[in-house]
């Protein structure tokens, strides 16, 4: 392995930079840019045992150094992922997470049976996703609901699981060791923060469920002091997520704690960037003399 590596787990990475749900689809897009074997990870598209449609009128709501998005977890279904995606998926040469939702904890325990037969590296279990039996209320607002839902799966599961954080609800670190009693495998964190935008020339809201997640450069100084709190609070890894754009982006966050890091927005922005920060970061290492990440990892 090369001086980018790391480890999440038992799990080797070619490089820190993993994919993040919801931005880089399967990999299939971003093969016109670069061979998406590059990358340290991917984790792939949200998926839900049922197909979903997704939310109806405007997604993405563009802000200053940011996006909103209100995509609803659309998404073809675990049946039809496993038949016509995954065999594509895996033959990529990189770290293959698989992202899954729920609106019920059954959705959830359906889901991790079907990827039991699947040759997958690490299950990352969104818990953000809105509970149908609880009025609405997402698994990961509470820690007693993060904890139940995470030792469900992790029972059940052939997979290490992964919890990805939300930010919006109880303290993030209560959140992340509620997980890890749980038998969580690691932590990656933040999902989006919730926000509003309104369209003040048609006086109304811009998205039909009012509220939207951000994302984007603007959220990382916030993701960053997030990730460093859970990096104290825990003993599993860490992967840091939230408007990581740049390579110094991913050294604050390693610095911060975290083993690995997720990109989601910028490579919307910039279909690229990941091969700039690779040279970046190779850069950074040969400037500074250092062979292994591990030598500025959790600094503060």
């Amino acid at each position: 392995m090369g001086k980018l590596s790391c480890q999440i787990g038992d799990l080797s990475l070619k490089n820190p930079l993993i994919m993040a749900s919801g931005t880089y689809g399967f990999g299939e897009i971003y093969s016109k840019f670069y061979d998406p074997s590059l990358v340290g990870g991917i984790s792939s598209k949200g998926l839900t045992y049922p197909p979903k449609e997704g939310n109806e009128g405007i997604r993405i709501w563009e802000t200053p150094s940011g996006i909103m998005n209100s995509i609803g977890l659309e998404n073809p279904g675990l049946k039809t992922f496993i038949q016509e995606i995954y065999p594509q998926m895996r033959k990529l040469d990189t770290a293959l997470i698989l992202n899954l939702g729920g609106n019920c904890m059954e959705d959830y325990l359906e889901g991790v049976a079907l990827l039991n037969d699947l040759d997958i590296d690490i299950l990352e279990l969104n818990i953000s996703c809105p509970n149908v039996k609880e009025g609405g209320l997402a698994f990961g607002l509470k820690a007693e609901s993060a904890r139940a839902i995470t030792q469900e799966v992790v029972q059940i599961s052939r997979h290490p699981v992964m919890v990805k954080l939300s930010p919006n609800g109880d303290s993030v670190a209560d959140l992340a060791q509620a997980c890890q009693e749980a038998g969580a495998a690691a932590l990656s964190l933040v999902n989006t923060f919730q926000a509003m935008a309104i369209d003040v020339d048609k006086r109304q809201a811009v998205f039909d469920n009012i509220y939207a997640g951000l994302s984007g450069p603007a959220i990382y100084p916030i993701a960053l002091r997030m990730v460093h709190q859970v990096v104290q609070a825990v003993d599993i890894p860490v992967v840091g997520i939230g408007g990581v754009s740049s390579a110094r982006d991913v050294l604050g966050m390693i610095m911060a704690g975290a083993q690995a890091v997720q990109i989601g927005t910028g490579n919307l922005v910039r279909p690229g960037l990941v091969p700039e920060i690779l040279r970046d970061l190779e850069a950074y290492m040969d400037r500074e003399g250092l062979t292994s990440l591990d030598e500025i990892r959790g600094i503060l």
